[in-house]
């Protein structure tokens, strides 16, 4: 019975993806959407709660990491690199993290770590990025029960323009022309909402 139900919603996913790239042009944007999450690094901080309180804590810590991961990062010219990097300080990250939260009052536990999670589409200022499967640093306080706040550490996004460095990739520098053509501004907003349902059933099925 498992194997007939496992069938009938592997032939439902067949056919609504078969409906999606009926649209105009969709394969090729979302074969440049699928390419995004590989040259892309993000982080991931989620609160403890939706209280006022722990929302106010998670962009304190928020803070914090981006002063410390703004020096870790700024010589790093790949994805790659800035992975590396995060993996060789995380116990120096999660010591700030803990830093801040007891400066803050509080006495939550926190965990970080480099994982590949999904992620629906974001828009962060005039650039969207599209659902998919990305590499980040996620940061979890105490239970990490409520809503997060994200951004991009490599190319670095999070920075202000006034503390990126010179030298320091942006996200043109890492996105084809057809990339950034796709991620900027709001002209796909249909196209992005199908790529998020598609991803989604990848992930469902752990494609």
């Amino acid at each position: 019975m498992e194997k007939i139900k496992y069938i009938e919603k592997a032939l439902l996913v067949g056919f609504v993806i078969a409906v999606l790239f009926s649209f105009t042009g969709f394969t090729a944007f979302a074969a440049q959407c699928e390419q995004i999450p590989q040259e892309v690094f993000r982080l991931h901080v989620l609160a403890n709660s939706d209280s006022q309180e722990d929302q106010t804590l998670k962009l304190k810590v928020r803070d914090r990491l981006l002063e410390e991961t703004g020096e870790l990062f700024s010589a790093c010219a790949t994805k790659e690199e800035a992975m590396e990097t995060a993996k060789a300080n995380l116990a120096a990250l999660e010591q700030a993290a803990i830093d801040e939260i007891r400066q803050q009052g509080y006495h939550y536990g926190v965990t970080v770590e480099v994982e590949n999670t999904f992620f629906n589409n974001r828009q962060y200022e005039n650039i969207t990025l599209p659902a998919g499967k990305y590499d980040a640093l996620r940061v979890v306080i105490g239970e990490g029960q409520g809503q997060n706040w994200w951004c991009v550490l490599f190319p670095a996004m999070c920075l202000p323009a006034a503390e990126k460095r010179e030298g320091m990739p942006q996200l043109q520098d890492v996105l084809t022309d057809g990339q950034m053509n796709a991620v900027e501004g709001n002209r796909y907003e249909v196209k992005f909402k199908t790529v998020e349902i598609f991803e989604s059933i990848k992930s469902w099925f752990g494609w």
